[in-house]
């Protein structure tokens, strides 16, 4: 890895999670294993194509850009006097600290750990689901901006390009793509 491109953000991993059920928040575990085109192992959203059941009834055969779902623990911070939502209980399978996921260009990519790497492909768009799980929560996951367009404060999706493992306090290295940069949209 060249030093050159790499950014001079990094951050830390402070919680891991998955589910092999479609249920909204996801068990904190020791560690995950992420697989190289395929996403978390023993996650319910592992695979190739779309997991996602709204859009898999849309189009099955779309590529799954949704593979790993990461959340800012500042976010957590932020909503904590509102609604004490711990980490994984969004849906995210890593919990960060110290990063500005949704600052990230697209096409970022995240050394995390010994020898995993994601891509960013862009924003998570909270859904119904959110609001089911704390009444009011989707309106504190999203605000306007000073122009009234909607941003979008659950996350962001990724796609694994090196397979490896995950553990609550790794190290992740930011490597921003060439400029230039292109905003994060939502996927």
């Amino acid at each position: 890895m060249n030093d050159e491109k790499m950014g001079s953000a990094s951050g830390v991993v402070i919680a891991v999670s998955k589910s092999d059920k479609h249920t909204f928040s996801k068990e904190n575990c020791n560690s995950i294993k992420l697989l190289k085109g395929l996403g978390v192992e023993g996650d319910a959203h592992l695979g190739k194509t779309v997991k996602h059941r709204s859009r898999v009834a849309a189009n099955p055969n779309q590529p799954n850009l949704r593979q790993v779902h990461l959340i800012h623990s500042e976010l957590l911070d932020e909503l904590k006097d509102r609604f004490n939502v711990a980490a994984g209980q969004m849906g995210e399978n890593i919990t960060t600290k110290g990063i500005d996921l949704l600052e990230l260009p697209k096409d970022s990519l995240l050394y995390i750990g010994e020898t995993a790497v994601i891509k960013v492909t862009g924003l998570r768009n909270p859904c119904a689901q959110i609001d089911q799980f704390k009444s009011g929560l989707m309106n504190a996951v999203l605000d306007r901006d000073q122009q009234g367009n909607l941003i979008r404060k659950a996350g962001i999706k990724s796609i694994v390009l090196e397979s490896g493992e995950v553990y609550p306090g790794d190290q992740v290295r930011i490597q921003l793509p060439p400029l230039p940069h292109a905003p994060l949209e939502r996927v």
